[in-house]
């Protein structure tokens, strides 16, 4: 039940506001965490600044996407909605500049699989991913733990499928709409439009999923405030007010995204290679000797003779390869 679920009491905030100041605190403690690496000492040039974090996530949102609309075999649409959950949360807490998202892209659709119970090995993951497949398995079972984590172990998604379902049925039930499953093209467009926003993160599963149904309504040319205000809220209409401006502000997210830029998310990426956290890049020799260090045992194994399969260091860096 989401009125007492984690999502509500642990990952649902108050408004856009609090979710920058999230973003804005975790970008900051990065930077001065990281400000002696800056060689010329102009931050800003060789940080990412919180509005680019953001154009640049938006494009990992839209890689993820992809990825799962062409994962084989095809994938359910709840562990879309639940992978989407996890990667938004991940970078309340976390920094691009900490962990690379095409990386934690991944293992967020991997841990998704898992918790909706969408049956693959991890070796059918990553044939799903182009590149160097053993090193993708390394990077994805190696951040598995640590996005758990991140999550404060909250696995548990609501998303606005039941909802919705649960609309259509009382449509056909209790209103004079003819045939409301042809509803539902436009219904699985919205929700999917509203991956790339932040209403998961700001409203309930139940709003979300009426905003989508109200949305399919109008493209349908259909009227269904007559249904919403004496039917479906006839005897709680003290809360109309509320649901009515959640539903607006829902469709408002939706209506503005706009589709980031691609020069401008390439340049961003390569400020990012510069100024990334190389203790957490698979391709840096930090991490490889990190990883070393975790996996033998230095006690029994002479140093210059401790190894660990990662990948060949020579491997191509498009290893974690979702967006083409």
């Amino acid at each position: 039940m989401y009125p007492v679920s984690s999502q509500k009491k642990s990952w649902t905030f108050a408004n856009e506001a609090q979710l920058l100041g999230f973003r804005v605190e975790q970008n900051s403690k990065y930077i001065e965490e990281h400000e002696s690496e800056c060689q010329d000492g102009d931050l800003e040039e060789f940080f990412l600044t919180p509005a680019e974090e953001r154009l640049l996530l938006k494009q990992y949102e839209v890689y993820l996407f992809d990825f799962c609309r062409r994962f084989d075999p095809p994938m359910p649409k709840c562990v879309v909605g639940t992978a989407f959950h996890y990667f938004k949360r991940f970078y309340l807490n976390n920094t691009p500049m900490d962990y690379h998202p095409k990386e934690i892209l991944a293992t967020c659709v991997f841990v998704a699989c898992k918790v909706e119970e969408f049956n693959v090995s991890i070796s059918q993951f990553v044939n799903n991913i182009k590149g160097d497949r053993n090193k993708a398995t390394d990077i994805v079972l190696s951040n598995e733990l640590l996005l758990i984590g991140q999550l404060n172990y909250y696995l548990t998604i609501h998303n606005p499928f039941r909802p919705i379902e649960g609309f259509l049925i009382d449509i056909k039930t209790r209103s004079n709409m003819q045939n409301p499953d042809r509803l539902r093209p436009h219904i699985e467009s919205f929700v999917d439009s509203t991956y790339y926003t932040d209403a998961c993160l700001l409203h309930t599963p139940s709003q979300i999923g009426l905003a989508a149904v109200l949305h399919a309504a109008s493209r349908e040319q259909e009227n269904l405030d007559s249904y919403v205000t004496d039917l479906l809220f006839v005897s709680a209409r003290d809360k109309l007010p509320g649901l009515i401006d959640a539903v607006r502000k829902i469709r408002i997210m939706v209506k503005q995204y706009q589709q980031p830029d691609r020069d401008r998310v390439k340049a961003i990426e390569k400020k990012l290679d510069k100024c990334r956290n190389q203790a957490n890049n698979p391709d840096s020799e930090l991490y490889k000797e990190r990883l070393r260090r975790m996996y033998t045992d230095e006690d029994d194994i002479p140093a210059e003779d401790a190894s660990f399969h990662i990948a060949d260091v020579s491997s191509d860096t498009s290893a974690m390869n979702t967006s083409q």
